[in-house]
């Protein structure tokens, strides 16, 4: 080999490092993208007509209106949520939280195999349309110190298809 080979060979080693270590500040050259000043983007959302417990404890809430929103199909796959705590079959078996099959019109806290938080036992009411929504919108704020730690739903679809569902997973269905 003569000197003018390795002259090539180092002169090729020597480009190649340079492209390599090189290329990002070329590509930060030829595609500059300016910074946006804020870190996310604004998404303006219609504003809608919400359901929440405060209107169903002032007496404007139509269940019928808010059950339209939802589907029992829907609600069976919001409900996968629940379902590492709560099973909604016939003779299921509780697990975390209680078995929700045929909850609606029930009385809080009366299945007898389970131990309930003392604040459910004295809530002592019955699971409507309206107290479930309320419940599912925040459990810890609707009925204070009960032990379930979820954040709730705050979709609306969500939890009208949830009470759908759980309401058709009964011997003797709400109307």
């Amino acid at each position: 080999m003569n000197g003018f080979e390795i002259n090539k060979i180092i002169a090729a080693v020597i480009f190649t490092v340079l492209v390599v270590f090189g290329i990002d500040k070329i590509a930060d050259l030829i595609f500059y993208v300016e910074k946006p000043s804020k870190a996310a983007y604004e998404v303006e959302a219609p504003t809608a007509k919400t359901v929440s417990a405060e209107s169903s404890s002032s007496g404007s809430f139509n269940i019928k209106d808010f059950l339209a929103l939802g589907s029992i199909e829907h609600g069976k796959k919001v409900f996968k949520k629940c379902s590492a705590c709560h099973v909604v079959a016939k003779g299921g078996k509780n697990k975390i939280g209680p078995v929700l099959y045929g909850v609606l019109g029930k009385k809080s806290a009366s299945i007898s195999d389970y131990k309930y938080s003392k604040a459910l036992i004295a809530y002592n009411k019955v699971w409507s349309y309206e107290e479930m929504n309320g419940f599912l919108i925040k459990p810890t704020a609707h009925i204070k110190g009960t032990k379930m730690a979820f954040a709730g739903l705050k979709n609306e679809k969500d939890r009208a298809s949830v009470i759908l569902y759980m309401n058709s997973q009964s011997d003797s269905p709400l109307p």
